[in-house]
């Protein structure tokens, strides 16, 4: 009689994104990502995890390009702003993303936003909702620092908006949300987004496809569970 093997199962991946709804690598690292999970055979779980890169953005937030210019200097043909911008945009249509850079008016503060994420994450709908906030400021062009701009965009994700704009007129996990970005920064975070696998390694940047797939091998050979 010929006996059978059980296939092993494939493990679970446990990955953690950290990044900022102002970076659009986050937003182009976040597609690649997705574009290699869906080949792998398990499955993966992402969890949104808070950063500012400019915490000091002021509430009612400030003029992007003047921003922009006194981050980069004048953007030139040559400068550096230029290139990044240029590579962006050349790269955001094979994933489906279109960079509107020149439309953007007003650099946000991102707390709320990431506050939202939070919410979301708790109800399954972290991903629908950081991909809504990132089309927000990149493709649509609307600022995501005022508050009835995030209650439009949780309703469209299936969130009660009225009690997002509640919840968004308190300080309501503002502190967990400053705490975590204090927790990844002493972890050595000092770039987004950065994919933090299993808790055990991590991969830094808006990688190619390839670089995940790699991380997936490595991380499933060390599964937590």
């Amino acid at each position: 009689m010929a006996s059978s093997k059980r296939r092993a199962k494939t493990p679970t991946l446990y990955v953690d994104i950290v990044s900022d709804i102002v970076c659009p690598w986050c937003w182009l690292g976040a597609a690649y990502f997705h574009k290699a999970a869906k080949q792998y055979k398990g499955k993966v779980e992402l969890n949104w995890r808070p950063y500012m890169l400019d915490p000091s953005v002021p509430p009612e937030g400030v003029p992007y390009r003047e921003y922009m210019k006194n981050k980069f200097g004048e953007a030139g043909p040559d400068s550096r702003w230029t290139a990044m911008k240029d590579h962006l945009e050349s790269a955001g249509p094979e994933v489906g993303i279109t960079f509107n850079f020149g439309a953007i008016a007003v650099r946000p503060n991102t707390l709320g936003a990431h506050r939202l994420i939070r919410w979301a994450q708790g109800q399954g709908k972290a991903d629908a909702m950081a991909e809504a906030l990132f089309r927000a400021v990149f493709t649509d062009t609307v600022d995501i620092g005022r508050p009835e701009t995030l209650a439009k965009l949780a309703g469209q994700v299936g969130l009660d908006s009225a009690l997002v704009s509640e919840l968004l007129e308190s300080d309501k996990d503002s502190l967990a949300v400053q705490n975590e970005i204090l927790h990844f920064r002493s972890l050595g975070v000092s770039g987004v987004p950065t994919f933090i696998y299993n808790g055990q390694f991590a991969v830094q940047g808006a990688q190619p496809v390839d670089t995940h797939l790699k991380a997936f091998a490595q991380a499933a050979m060390n599964p937590v569970d």
